[in-house]
């Protein structure tokens, strides 16, 4: 059993969540710089990051729209590729879920992977805590990673086409999904599921609109439950 830390929720959180700074910089910076090369004003880029605050879903819509996809196909996607946060949602509901409405819209805005890896990871390594000290690390770990998103789409917006092409400033993209998902595969569910849907999405890069990527994930949720299921089966026969 994981020992729980002796720092406060508020300092343990942003301790949790500053590692991030070191791909979110990169992440949001190519996210402003591609959304000014796609034809967004500043402020729109900037617009479109505070109200999406999602940088997968930010990225599938814009290219989508780049290549000219209609409209709707670009909305679904990006939906589609955050239909994660609805599962995040319902993980982190037995914890935060007394929260009052105020509070739950809030949090519901700043759920990002960040935001959830870390707290989900905390709060099955410290059962003590009362709602308060969950909603104070929650809201900790949103410190170090969300402003800076804003900010730095903001920068790359501004700094546009200066920032040199050897930058290759696009390793924050998969890295960030790769430290996010990497400590979480801890069951045989969880690594079927992620073998799964990696496989489905190399097989349909030939899918239009980038539509494989949703068929991937959808097949890769499936088989992480069924496996989950024969698993918990065999657990009741033995």
């Amino acid at each position: 059993m994981a020992r729980a830390s002796s720092k406060s929720p508020l300092w343990q959180g942003i301790s949790d969540a500053a590692p991030f700074i070191l791909v979110v910089t990169p992440f949001a910076i190519v996210f402003g710089v591609v959304a000014t090369e796609a034809g967004l004003a500043v402020w729109e880029t900037l617009l479109f990051s505070v109200a999406v605050i999602a940088g997968a879903a930010q990225f599938t819509s814009l290219q989508l729209l780049q290549e000219n996809a209609p409209a709707v196909i670009a909305l679904l996607s990006g939906l589609a590729v955050n239909l994660r946060m609805a599962m995040y949602s319902a993980s982190l509901t037995p914890y935060l879920g007394k929260a009052p409405l105020w509070k739950r819209a809030l949090i519901s805005y700043l759920t990002v992977d960040q935001s959830y890896a870390c707290s989900i990871a905390a709060f099955e390594r410290n059962p003590d805590w009362a709602l308060p000290q969950r909603l104070t690390y929650f809201f900790a770990t949103c410190l170090p990673v969300i402003p800076l998103w804003y900010l730095m789409t903001l920068v790359g917006a501004l700094i546009g086409e200066s920032i040199p092409e050897g930058a290759a400033l696009d390793f924050a993209v998969p890295i960030t999904f790769l430290a996010i998902i990497g400590p979480m595969l801890r069951t045989p569910a969880h690594m079927a599921a992620a073998l799964a849907a990696s496989v489905a999405a190399l097989l349909l890069t030939w899918v239009p609109y980038n539509l494989g990527l949703i068929i991937a994930a959808t097949l890769g949720m499936v088989v992480g439950a069924q496996v989950e299921l024969e698993l918990t089966k065999r657990g009741k026969w033995t």
